[in-house]
């Protein structure tokens, strides 16, 4: 089979790989459709990805059509499917907690075992969701959507929180749109005037533009120098995440959905003081693949403006170097594999 494979930072290519053989019990071998190109791809190749064993193959975000199904699986061949990349033990405090998602021994499709930029992909099949009527263009969006409905449902927000999802990347503005669809009121704060003015102008989000004046102010100003109630950070920027504690109302909670690899240092009299609740925010649940699948087919995600480019699996080495330096116009890219 085809398979783009990041053999070190910098160095992209196709090369022929062997084909997955049987699957094993419980596991069944997908034929990959689509797959979303993440900012952790971007980190693979460019050598910023803190725990990664080249050579890997990239790909996370997948939707594909089942083609073999190992001993135990009820899944018929041809059935289309959303795959969830996180692979939990099952057995850790996590998974006993029903919380795989944060699994102690947690792998994730693409990053510590090789995903889905290729032509089959085995999986184990409690990873595999039917996509039950989206397209496999729309639910190779499902994963990183999840991420953001994910933290939106981790914020446990009432109706009307006056929100700020700081960062309009895809994941920013993921979590924005779920966090709309929650009832809050959103605004988005980003260094980019060109992000803000898509957030803006497509989606009908309210803007903090940070390039324009500080954060700080266009918050006081935009709370009456209350705060905002919820604050989710989706910047993966280590000085946003300490900011974002001040935009924090009393009583208000911070959500961090990003990851950075830093310690992170806030002023303790000022968290107590206000109250806070810091949340951390890992990967998504089956809860929130249904939720944004079930969000899609009702028409509440605007996946139309949010996918704005696409490639091939063969242009796949070329686009993916070229996007991850031109980054004007580019929201997500998805490569049409199937």
């Amino acid at each position: 089979m085809k398979a783009v494979v990041c053999r070190s930072p910098g160095d992209l290519v196709l090369e022929d790989r062997a084909a997955p053989g049987a699957p094993p019990p419980g596991w069944a071998r997908v034929a990959v459709s689509h797959v979303g190109i993440c900012g952790t791809d971007y980190h693979i190749f460019e050598g910023k990805h803190p725990f990664l064993a080249y050579p890997r193959i990239m790909g996370h975000e997948v939707s594909g059509t089942v083609v073999e199904s190992g001993e135990g699986v009820d899944l018929p061949v041809g059935e289309p499917v959303i795959i969830n990349p996180y692979l939990a033990c099952g057995k850790c405090i996590a998974c006993r907690h029903d919380k795989p998602n944060c699994c102690v021994r947690i792998e994730v499709l693409g990053v510590h075992r090789d995903g889905a930029m290729c032509d089959e992909i085995l999986v184990p099949a409690e990873n595999l969701y039917p996509a039950n009527g989206l397209t496999l263009a729309d639910a190779a969006a499902v994963e990183f959507l999840a991420i953001g409905a994910h933290a939106v449902r981790r914020s446990l927000g009432a109706q009307g929180a006056r929100t700020l999802v700081i960062g309009a990347g895809p994941i920013g503005l993921g979590t924005a749109i779920f966090a709309r669809i929650a009832g809050f009121n959103v605004s988005l704060l980003d260094m980019s005037t060109e992000r803000l003015g898509f957030a803006e102008g497509a989606l009908g989000f309210a803007a903090l533009d940070g390039s324009k004046a500080p954060a700080t102010d266009l918050v006081r100003e935009a709370t009456s120098g209350e705060g905002f109630d919820l604050v989710f950070d989706a910047t993966g920027n280590t000085q946003s995440v300490e900011s974002a504690f001040a935009h924090v109302a009393h009583g208000g909670t911070l959500v961090l959905v990003s990851v950075v690899k830093d310690d992170i240092t806030f002023s303790d009299p000022e968290f107590h003081k206000r109250e806070m609740t810091l949340v951390g925010s890992r990967n998504a649940l089956r809860a929130d693949f249904d939720h944004v699948a079930a969000s899609i087919r009702n028409g509440a995600v605007p996946l139309g403006k949010l996918v704005t480019h696409r490639t091939t699996l063969a242009g796949t080495p070329r686009d993916l170097a070229r996007w991850a330096h031109e980054k004007s116009g580019l929201i997500k890219a998805v490569i049409e594999v199937g």
